[in-house]
């Protein structure tokens, strides 16, 4: 068996697939993206596909992962790991398939029996927290996520952080005690806002203050700890297990939140959840992509000991004209039954994409970009 063919096909909302086709007609599915960067990804899926593996047999994955990683002398970042995820992606559904398992069978087995799920509510800038945490309960979530904050300004007034914790109060108040509810600063905040911020936010007992600051101020994440007892997570930004050295050896950093179709894929994730283990520290794929990503984070988690819950994008704002069920044959593989999923029994990633769907979809004009926000005085924000 060798890979012979591959087609790539951008869609709405803001997403990537790959599919991979061998030689004996196995079929494998990825998702290599980077949300407003699908044309340059494409790119370097194209060429690591042409240059590397086209002829290939596609069941030598670590090798494969290996060349594609190695095979260049500049490494790392998010449109080289996020082309080498989908690849990657798509060859354990192809080897899985091929074996006749889910993908977790294959890296050890069950873990555990199902899957809990967190939904989001609340948009970019947050609003109406309280109504959309209330109804999201009511539809079986026991876990929640929100941002915490719209731009702010490097040191900005009481009434920002006034408003933030008004937000968290009315969703605590909205929910109980029984709820989770994970605070996301989308790196928007600096840290000396976030320093305020994990005070005020405290009371409220936050499940994890998610992203207090842009990766790049990983080093400031010990002295934001020092004004919280709250977990502190981050990890979307962060593409390898290079990456997570230094938040590891920090000690600060409860919860990593690496996702499937940045950092590597399947293959590397599932290194940097190891790893994590060895530091008591938790896991919790970020995933506001489709369902193929979604899929592949199911497949770690699966068998992944240290997995706290994991995110989907089920009715989340980005999603304004296709949804994660959309593209699917059987959208009951994610079925959220109190707010978990079940373990997928199908070989390979487990899902079955309607390529008709998207073959359709991929016709229309997909021009996804995050918004560039400003400050007051013309200044660009941190989205």
């Amino acid at each position: 068996m060798e890979i012979t063919d591959y087609e790539l096909f951008e869609v709405p909302p803001r997403w990537l697939f790959l599919k991979i086709t061998t030689s004996d007609g196995t079929v494998g599915w990825g998702e290599p993206v980077v949300e407003g960067r699908a044309k340059t990804v494409r790119g370097a899926v194209e060429e690591l596909l042409d240059d590397y593996l086209l002829g290939e047999d596609p069941l030598r994955i670590e090798h494969h992962w290996q060349r594609l990683y190695r095979g260049g002398f500049y490494r790392g970042g998010p449109v080289l790991m996020s082309a080498i995820a989908g690849i990657d992606q798509a060859l354990w559904d192809i080897k899985g398939k091929h074996y006749g398992a889910p993908v977790y069978d294959l890296l050890g087995g069950a873990a555990r029996d199902r899957v809990r799920v967190y939904q989001w509510i609340g948009g970019d800038r947050p609003a109406d927290v309280g109504d959309a945490a209330a109804e999201k309960v009511d539809a079986g979530f026991d876990a929640l996520k929100m941002n915490g904050t719209p731009e702010l300004r490097r040191i900005d007034n009481p009434a920002a952080v006034d408003a933030a914790r008004n937000r968290i109060a009315e969703v605590r108040e909205a929910v109980g005690d029984e709820v989770d509810i994970g605070v996301d600063f989308h790196g928007r905040v600096a840290k000396s806002m976030a320093k305020r911020l994990v005070e005020a936010l405290e009371p409220y007992e936050p499940m994890f203050i998610e992203e207090p600051v842009l990766p790049e101020h990983n080093d400031a994440l010990p002295e934001i700890a020092q004004h919280t007892t709250t977990p502190i997570a981050t990890g979307e930004r962060m593409y390898s297990r290079w990456d997570f050295k230094e938040v590891f050896e920090q000690g600060v950093v409860d919860l990593i939140q690496p996702d499937l179709s940045h950092a590597g894929g399947i293959t590397e994730v599932k290194k940097i959840a190891s790893i994590a283990e060895a530091y008591d520290v938790a896991m919790a794929p970020h995933c506001p992509l489709g369902p193929l990503a979604l899929a592949s984070c199911i497949q770690v988690d699966a068998c992944t000991p240290n997995v706290l819950i994991q995110e989907q994008s089920l009715d989340i704002h980005y999603n304004e004209t296709s949804d994660v069920l959309d593209y699917l044959a059987d959208p009951g593989v994610f079925e959220y039954d109190d707010g978990y999923v079940d373990l997928p029994t199908e070989p390979g990633l487990g899902v079955e994409i309607d390529e008709a769907v998207v073959r359709e979809r991929a016709e229309q004009e997909v021009d996804w970009h995050n918004p560039v926000w400003t400050h007051d005085d013309g200044s660009v924000a941190e989205w």
